[in-house]
């Protein structure tokens, strides 16, 4: 598999420097940004990669990056700074970069964890797929199958769901199993986990 690595950094030298250090690899494809503006300008149309991003550069710093991709599943953002404190490594963090290094770091070191960011990045594509999987099936139901579903995931009977949905017990299996077949499942089991994965209701 094609793997993409964008290197977002105004300092010249150092996007060639990372350039031939990552071209070695024959499954990468590099490309680099010389702002954080040029990036984001072009964000919505790129394949999906890792992002190596300064974190001091002119107009949209590292942290206004992190920002606008918003924890996004299409990029794992790892930050580079020649200039790092325990402060700035935090809001990178909690921005969602994956990881904080500083200039000048060990090539092996920064390889390893490009590595462990194209697993999270395949990791967070699967999810988003089981989730967009689960929100098309759960988009079939009617709002009256959606209520028997709810009812079911708060353990309630067909007979208390049809006496709270002011219909017959009856009616009431008929909708589960609509719901059952709409859903492609054969059990309550399998149901909840996609309207679990889909984000109908809250799993705590």
């Amino acid at each position: 598999m094609t793997r993409t690595i964008y290197i977002v950094d105004d300092d010249d030298a150092v996007r060639a420097s990372l350039h031939s250090l990552l071209s070695v690899r024959p499954d990468l494809i590099v490309r680099g940004y010389r702002s954080g503006d040029a990036f984001l300008e072009q964000e919505a149309e790129l394949d999906p990669g890792v992002v190596l991003l300064d974190f001091h550069m002119p107009g949209s710093s590292g942290l206004d990056v992190l920002l606008k991709l918003d924890r996004s599943p299409t990029f794992v953002p790892i930050v580079l700074t020649g200039q790092g404190n325990v402060g700035l490594a935090v809001q990178a963090m909690k921005a969602g970069a994956l990881d904080f290094i500083e200039k000048p770091y060990e090539a092996e070191f920064l390889l390893k964890v490009i590595d462990q960011a194209f697993s999270k990045l395949e990791e967070d594509g699967e999810a988003a797929a089981r989730t967009a999987t689960a929100e098309s099936k759960i988009a079939k139901l009617s709002p009256r199958e959606t209520d028997v579903l709810k009812g079911l995931i708060e353990g309630r009977s067909n007979k208390i769901i049809a006496y709270e949905l002011d219909i017959s017990p009856r009616t009431v299996e008929i909708y589960r199993a609509n719901l059952m077949e709409k859903l492609e499942v054969r059990s309550l089991s399998e149901a909840l986990r996609i309207a679990f994965a889909a984000g109908l209701f809250p799993k705590g």
